[in-house]
C-alpha cells in the first residue's frame, strides 16, 4: 500500500470554528428546566450518560482511550470534544467512532468549509433562514503529519462528494499511529487544512474572534463579525 510522505509541521495560529454555543458557560443550561436540586442531579445524570465526551473521559467510548485525552490545559474540552463527538458518517479523514481536530491554515479557509457543511445540512431540509455564530479557536502545531499536497497519488482521498477513499486511507494511518493528515482544502482553491489525530498535538488553544453566519433565503450566508 502507498503511504504518504511524512513531514515536519510547525505551524502557529491555525483556525478551527466551533459553534459558540459549545462554549462552556457559566452556568449549564439544565439548570433552568430543574425544578430542585434531586432533579437537576438527575438530569445532569442523563446528560452525562449520552455526552460522548464524558463517556470518553470515563473509559466509556471505544473509539478513544482515557490516556490519549488532555486535561488541564486551557480548552481542553474544546480539544477532547473535537475526537469525542464525530459525526455519525465520520469525517473526511475520520470515522464514525472516532473524531478529530479539523483546522485550516487560513481564516478563509476554515470559514469557507464551515459555510459549505452547513450549507449542506440546510439544503437537506431546504431551509435557508438561520443564522449561527462560530469563535475562532486558535492552535499551534509542531510534529510529523503525512502530507498530501501536491500528491497526484492521493487524489480520491480529495473527492468533494465522498469520503470512502479518505476515511480508508485514515483508518489504516491511524492503526499505524500516525499523526495526521496535512491537505489541500476541498472547498477554498489553495487552502490548506489539517486533520490532527492526536488531542496532546492541538496545543496552546485560544480563542479568538467570533463570527456570525447568516443563510437569508439563500444558500451562500453572510459573514460578519459577530
Amino acid at each position: 500500500m502507498i503511504t504518504p510522505t511524512v513531514r515536519l509541521l510547525r505551524k502557529r495560529d491555525t483556525h478551527r470554528l466551533v459553534p459558540s454555543k459549545h462554549a462552556m458557560p457559566a452556568e449549564s443550561v439544565l439548570t433552568r428546566i430543574a425544578n430542585s436540586d434531586r432533579h437537576l442531579r438527575d438530569i445532569f445524570d442523563l446528560d452525562a450518560a449520552t455526552n460522548d465526551r464524558l463517556l470518553a473521559e470515563n473509559r466509556l467510548l471505544p473509539g478513544i482511550q482515557l490516556h490519549e485525552l488532555v486535561f488541564g490545559v486551557p480548552y481542553h474540552s474544546i480539544v477532547n470534544a473535537a475526537f469525542c463527538h464525530a459525526h455519525p458518517l465520520g469525517g473526511r479523514f475520520n470515522g464514525a467512532d472516532r473524531g478529530a481536530w479539523y483546522a485550516a491554515f487560513e481564516l478563509a479557509t476554515s470559514k469557507r468549509e464551515v459555510a459549505f457543511h452547513k450549507t449542506v445540512e440546510l439544503g437537506e431540509t431546504d431551509w435557508w433562514h438561520e443564522s449561527i455564530t462560530y469563535d475562532d479557536y486558535l492552535a499551534d502545531f509542531s510534529a510529523s503529519f503525512h502530507d498530501i499536497r501536491d500528491e497526484p497519488r492521493f487524489a480520491a482521498c480529495l473527492a468533494p462528494d465522498s469520503y470512502v477513499k479518505s476515511q480508508a486511507l485514515a483508518e489504516r494511518l491511524l492503526d499505524e499511529e500516525a499523526m495526521g493528515i496535512v491537505y489541500p482544502s476541498v472547498r477554498r482553491p489553495g487552502g490548506t487544512c489539517l486533520a490532527c489525530f492526536r488531542p496532546p498535538l492541538v496545543t496552546n488553544v485560544r480563542r479568538a474572534a467570533t463570527w456570525r453566519f447568516t443563510w437569508s433565503g439563500q444558500a451562500t450566508p453572510r459573514i460578519t463579525r459577530g
